[in-house]
């Protein structure tokens, strides 16, 4: 089995969050204020099947997880942690998920945040290559789905000079003031990527936000 490459520990499911590590630092609630109510999350059961191995879904923790802060995708985009909360899904071989989501206090900032994410994912492979020469990124655009206020999905594929290779889904979507984003990825190419079942996911994603 090839190894897991270096551009993975920056694109892959350390997803997503230099963010989260200043949710402890920034802003933090009064004692007494009531902490709010997590959106809707995906279960193990909606996430693309494993033709080998079944998924685990861990906690719907608050903040976009603290393992991301090298995510040359996301990380820019998903503000400070704030109304944020991420679940992680692993397999017991190499695929791995996970899904953030971002509550606004207006649909005008969550249309924002949707278009800052979908911008980042869009140039995420530049990114990627300029920070390490040795890493091929090329970025598919699968298209939108069709689901409440939209939305889009793409596929990221990482290849270093030694042949190392990795397949990323990422979708973003929006329902009213919530943005969520689904990532999932394993070692492979394009041809490895289950693109229709991941477009149900990120239906599912979407409609269980609320």
């Amino acid at each position: 089995m090839a190894k897991r490459t270096r551009a993975n520990m920056l694109t892959g499911f350390a997803v997503l969050s230099a963010a989260g590590l200043a949710l402890g630092a920034a802003l933090a609630a009064p004692a007494n204020a009531a902490a709010p109510k997590p959106p809707g999350f995906l279960s193990a059961a909606n996430l693309p099947p494993h033709p080998s191995s079944t998924w685990t879904a861990g906690r719907i923790t608050p903040g976009v997880s603290p393992e991301g802060e090298l995510d040359r995708c996301l990380s820019r985009a998903l503000g400070d942690g704030r109304n944020s909360w991420h679940r992680d899904f692993r397999t017991d071989l190499d695929a791995s998920a996970r899904q953030i989501s971002v509550k606004h206090a207006t649909v005008s900032a969550a249309k924002s945040r949707y278009a800052r994410i979908d911008k980042d994912i869009k140039s995420c492979p530049v990114r990627i290559e300029r920070a390490d020469p040795e890493v091929e990124a090329i970025l598919k655009d699968y298209g939108k789905v069709n689901v409440e206020e939209g939305a889009h999905v793409y596929g990221l594929h990482t290849e270093t000079s030694w042949g190392a290779s990795d397949i990323r889904l990422l979708a973003v979507g929006r329902d009213g003031t919530t943005v969520t984003v689904v990532d999932w990825g394993q070692m492979g190419d394009f041809d490895d990527a289950p693109v229709k079942a991941f477009k149900k996911t990120t239906v599912t994603a979407v409609n269980k936000l609320h």
